[in-house]
């Protein structure tokens, strides 16, 4: 590699967790975006000194190109622009998209390895449609400067870009964004629920939150309520394509004597998961009170029960002598961590599914169950999430 003041040339050899890609000068890592693993790119150094063991970089130019690069799909994160005016939240968009695939697998394998404990295979990274990966985002959040303009930030910065498209976005919310006017300062969020319509939410700087309108969505046969600006997940196929996929994994696990336990569980989509493979009494815990509100009614045909707690002081409480059965978690992207963990272990239940949004965060939780006596039966992932470095997993875990 060659350097002249804080510009190198540097060799792209693999990719980090965060959607970022790795090189190395002179001994230390060097994090640089908008590359591919196999290329070479001249980037400037934007973070980092002699004394540090890595830095940070923003590819100026690609000198020997990959074979799966492509133009990005969002014009306005191109390589062709300077690296402050490409726009954030399509950070694998100059991808070919089963590259993209092969890439998180190899996110998710590295984790697994590092943290997970030895001989788990990553599983592919399926999709979940046939489509060229736009088109998907129900929701959208869109940032307000002091001049009006309304736009996505910047890659890594909070300065807001004047866009001409939003090619994630399904194209009744690109529509919407197109058509905001006379925005204060802040955030706008766009979300179009099931019944196809487009609410425009703004949350100006300063202002208090207040309460949502309620909208619905439908996963096979339930209808589900939630507040527009509540958590819902953000590929129109996503809630049904975790929840089958939950559904088998629990397949044979859910007697109906035991009592079940759905962690983290929102509007109660994986209660009633639960509850279709045959569980009759459920308990489905979320802190926040609004979600456990809607989840309590959209749960009112079976026997289930909405807890509003944190997770961690709810396993505490449990009593002694509760047979569980299955727990289902959807934790944060921070993951259980270990106190969780060690909580569920100790009601002694007969299987737990756990999703995961992030993958190094599930590989340090499956290493506490791995070390605490569980296996990890099977592992699947989904990419809820094209052209970013996002996906989904499911573990089927068992004593």
């Amino acid at each position: 590699m060659t350097s002249t003041a804080r510009t190198l040339d540097l060799d792209i050899t693999g990719i980090a967790h965060g959607g970022t890609f790795i090189a190395r000068h002179e001994g230390r890592v060097v994090f640089v975006p908008d590359a591919v693993p196999g290329e070479r790119v001249r980037a400037e150094v934007t973070a980092g000194d002699d004394g540090k063991r890595f830095w940070r970089a923003e590819t100026l130019e690609v000198l020997e190109a990959s074979p799966h690069r492509r133009d990005h799909v969002w014009a306005e994160a191109d390589i062709a622009r300077t690296p402050a005016d490409r726009v954030g939240g399509a950070d694998l968009g100059h991808i070919e998209l089963d590259h993209q695939r092969v890439l998180k697998r190899q996110v998710l394998q590295e984790a697994l390895d590092k943290f997970a404990g030895s001989g788990l295979a990553a599983p592919e990274v399926a999709p979940v449609d046939q489509g060229d990966g736009t088109g998907w985002r129900t929701r959208v959040s869109l940032h307000v400067d002091a001049d009006g303009r309304v736009g996505p930030y910047a890659a890594r910065s909070h300065r807001v870009i004047d866009v001409a498209t939003l090619p994630l976005a399904r194209p009744a919310v690109e529509a919407a964004a197109f058509g905001l006017r006379a925005q204060k300062p802040g955030r706008v969020d766009l979300v179009e629920s099931g019944d196809g319509r487009v609410r425009a939410l703004p949350r100006p700087d300063g202002a208090r939150r207040g309460r949502s309108e309620v909208v619905f969505e439908q996963v096979g046969a339930r209808r589900f309520q939630l507040d527009a600006a509540g958590f819902w997940q953000v590929h129109p196929r996503a809630a049904e394509t975790l929840h089958d996929a939950v559904g088998e994994a629990l397949a044979g696990r859910v007697d109906p004597d035991a009592t079940h336990f759905d962690l983290y569980g929102g509007v109660g989509l994986f209660a009633s998961t639960l509850a279709e493979r045959g569980a009759t009494d459920i308990v489905t815990v979320e802190s926040d009170r609004r979600a456990t509100e809607h989840a309590a009614a959209n749960l009112a045909d079976v026997d289930a029960h909405a807890v509003t707690a944190r997770v961690d002081r709810f396993l505490e409480g449990v009593p002694d002598g509760t047979r569980a059965g299955a727990v289902v978690l959807d934790p944060p992207r921070a993951g259980a961590g270990h106190g969780v963990v060690r909580s569920i272990h100790a009601l002694d239940p007969e299987a737990v599914v756990y999703v995961a949004c992030d993958p190094v965060a599930l590989a340090r939780d499956l290493g506490t169950f791995r070390e605490l006596g569980w296996d990890v039966e099977s592992l699947r992932a989904f990419d809820l999430f094209p052209h970013s470095h996002h996906f989904e997993a499911i573990a089927l875990l068992s004593r």
